[in-house]
């Protein structure tokens, strides 16, 4: 597996991979919500899972990168690939059939806290500390004011919200089994995310041809180009991205992107796709980025520890 670095912060290159793979997994919904003008859900996380695995597998070709070897690392990556790629993908493209992409960028930021839910769950060693319980507490508030449920919510509307809460249920699941069943297997990142991603592509080829393989309507350049980068780029290239910028600055700087991404999500639905944006979801967003942060021990800038100059050190 790829180790944090301890270089210095100056360590060139790392910028760019990181606000790209910002730029990229928020475009993901948007691109999601094109792909469903002429595609079923199912469609849509099958080719995004197949173009993604065509990607990885050139990446391999090219940095002659050998796919993991032993029988239990593929049956653990197999476990992921149902909960990392095929289920969440699936359940995202059947959320945004009712919801905006906006509405599903934002409930993917959830994340962290869902796989903090889990964490302190599964494993005995991790305690529900008094910030950890804060941090849970302000973000899944923030989830209810993302969701104005003051409002209520219609039966179509809340379909798609519990699908997307579903994806991110299956996130926060499978991260915790990663780090438990995969963090020692001593494979390399790039050749665990090409196995993972063309065993998802495998699982979804029974689903897709349950489901039917004809589109719900004739598939413009527009459709196919928003499928090409979804899958190419949001789900290739992305993992590459990150494994750099976990190289270059560590996995804490790494999974901050997630501050990221629910911002590039509504600037590009409400710029490309007409789609509104309520008061209420940016200050619910703000919230859930809060809990994120409180529960994982961050510190907000200008903010002193007693008895000390300068800004608090993260414990």
């Amino acid at each position: 597996m790829i180790k944090e670095s301890t270089s210095a912060p100056g360590r060139p290159g790392w910028v760019p991979a990181f606000v790209a793979l910002a730029v990229l997994w928020g475009c993901s919904f948007a691109l999601v919500h094109v792909g469903l003008r002429a595609l079923t859900p199912v469609q849509v996380a099958f080719w995004r899972l197949a173009l993604g695995a065509s990607t990885l597998l050139v990446v391999s070709a090219a940095t002659r990168t050998r796919l993991p070897r032993g029988r239990r690392t593929w049956a653990h990556l197999l476990v992921l690939a149902a909960l990392l790629n095929a289920a969440p993908f699936t359940l995202f493209a059947v959320g945004q059939q009712s919801v905006s992409s906006v509405l599903a960028g934002i409930i993917n930021a959830t994340t962290p806290l869902a796989t903090l839910l889990v964490i302190l769950v599964a494993f005995r060693e991790e305690r529900p500390t008094r910030r950890r319980t804060t941090g849970l507490l302000t973000g899944f508030v923030g989830v209810a004011v993302v969701l104005g449920v003051w409002r209520g919510l219609a039966a179509g509307e809340l379909t798609g919200v519990l699908a997307c809460l579903g994806a991110v249920a299956c996130y926060g699941v499978a991260f915790p089994y990663a780090r438990r069943h995969l963090a020692s297997s001593g494979a390399r990142p790039v050749a665990l995310a090409t196995a993972q991603v063309l065993l998802a592509t495998g699982l979804m080829l029974p689903v897709l041809a349950l489901s039917g393989t004809t589109p719900t309507a004739p598939p413009t350049p527009t459709v196919v180009a928003a499928m090409v980068a979804l899958g190419a780029l949001c789900s290739g290239l992305a993992y590459v991205l990150n494994f750099h910028v976990v190289a270059a600055r560590g996995a804490s700087t790494a999974s901050s992107v997630t501050y990221l991404t629910p911002v590039v999500a509504a600037v590009v639905g409400v710029a490309f796709l007409g789609e509104h944006l309520r008061w209420n979801q940016p200050l619910g967003a703000g919230l859930v980025l809060v809990g994120i942060a409180v529960s994982q021990g961050h510190r907000f800038p200008g903010r002193a520890a007693p008895g000390r100059r300068g800004p608090r050190r993260t414990p």
